[in-house]
């Protein structure tokens, strides 16, 4: 049972991570579309 518990909570944090990271990402590129289109528009 304390193993289940283990797993889960070590893929949780890696799941937090990877969603922080596209986050991060995601918001990156979007910056750069709305900067490239209040420019170019």
């Amino acid at each position: 049972m304390q193993t289940i518990v283990e797993s889960y909570k070590s893929v949780s944090v890696l799941v937090n991570l990877n969603l922080d990271r596209f986050l991060t990402t995601a918001t990156v590129i979007g910056s750069l579309y709305f900067a490239t289109y209040l420019i170019l528009g």
